[in-house]
């Protein structure tokens, strides 16, 4: 950090999250984009990544973007945020025209300093010629690794994200940041998002409060069906590799009286959001789900998370066993190995 003064960042941390101290890395993005410079964070799921823009975005001037893939995600952000008091919006498909055109209105009133949106928006007129008559001073990206067609979750309107930003009469602040990020993956962020001598900041992948633990049973099911009756009433996730398999472990743990909901990329949009609330906001505590559920989950609370199948890759099983324990409390990722998965 050099010798400049900052704004009262703690004050801030304090006043909206709660928080007395900074965790490892968080100053020094923070200070970086507060001194104009590009940033990119990886850091582990549960890091606070979001804090890293959000108080920024607080003290520059004009208005900060924050491209994300997840209109759930967006959702709990800005609900968290203004009831925080940041004034904050989101723009994505959830909205009808009507709401959208409201937003859009309130948004070039200055109402807003975050606004969340949707890379599939940035280059429509109507939000281009929002973004072109207002101060943008940042754009944070967020699961950056979208972007790379190395990294899961590729997301090829990630690609929009640097002509959208070309396109604006001042070049804004550029923030990237992920949770997992390869050699091949950190190249393309960097490449893709053009960013210009970024502050690069990778804190490490250790989460001390995660237990990983391989199992190899005889039978699967019973194991899990094992391990819930030792956990009653927590929070978990049980990752399938296919939507077979993730319909019939949620149909046979509920049929032996655990209740479990389901996600994968075959149910509708209604039944996938249903779900996901149904989890998310405990009403039930288990889900079975491939790997297209939970990129940006925000639930502190999962307390395991079972791979019922192997993983496509060690960056997935990674992303998605993180997502236990975001509380900082105690949590544990049993991955159940049969040689017949390879």
């Amino acid at each position: 950090m050099n010798n400049r003064t900052y704004p009262p960042i703690h004050k801030a941390l304090k006043k909206y999250y709660g928080y007395d101290e900074f965790r490892p890395g968080q100053i020094d993005l923070i200070c970086a984009l507060l001194d104009g410079r590009d940033v990119l964070g990886i850091m582990p799921t549960g890091a606070g990544k979001s804090v890293c823009y959000q108080i920024p975005a607080v003290f520059l001037p004009g208005i900060t973007l924050v491209i994300s893939p997840l209109i759930s995600l967006m959702k709990d952000q800005v609900a968290a945020l203004n009831q925080a008091g940041i004034p904050a919006a989101f723009l994505n498909s959830s909205l009808n025209s009507g709401q959208y055109r409201k937003a859009l209105y309130f948004a070039s009133q200055g109402r807003y300093k975050i606004i969340y949106v949707a890379p599939e928006r940035l280059l429509t007129p109507a939000f281009l010629n929002f973004a072109q008559s207002m101060n943008i001073s940042m754009i944070a990206v967020d699961e950056a690794h979208c972007v790379s067609q190395w990294g899961q979750n590729f997301r090829p309107s990630y690609l929009d994200i640097a002509e959208f930003a070309q396109k604006l009469p001042k070049r804004p602040i550029l923030a990237a940041f992920t949770a997992t990020a390869t050699g091949p993956v950190k190249d393309d962020i960097l490449h893709m998002l053009n960013l210009k001598d970024p502050k690069l900041l990778v804190t490490g992948f250790d989460r001390p409060n995660l237990y990983f633990e391989v199992q190899q049973p005889r039978d699967k099911m019973k194991a899990i069906q094992d391990y819930l009756e030792e956990h009653t009433g927590q929070s978990g996730i049980i990752y399938c590799q296919t939507r077979k398999e993730t319909e019939e472990v949620a149909q046979a743990l509920c049929e032996a009286g655990f209740p479990c909901t389901r996600y994968h990329a075959g149910l509708d949009d209604t039944e996938r959001s249903r779900n996901q609330d149904d989890f998310q906001f405990d009403r039930v505590p288990l889900i079975a789900a491939t790997s297209a559920f939970g990129m940006g989950i925000n639930k502190s609370n999962v307390r395991f998370v079972i791979h019922y199948s192997l993983p496509q890759s060690l960056e997935n099983y990674y992303q998605e066993a993180g997502r236990a324990g975001r509380d900082g409390a105690p949590a544990e990722c049993i991955l159940l190995f049969a040689p017949a998965d390879i």
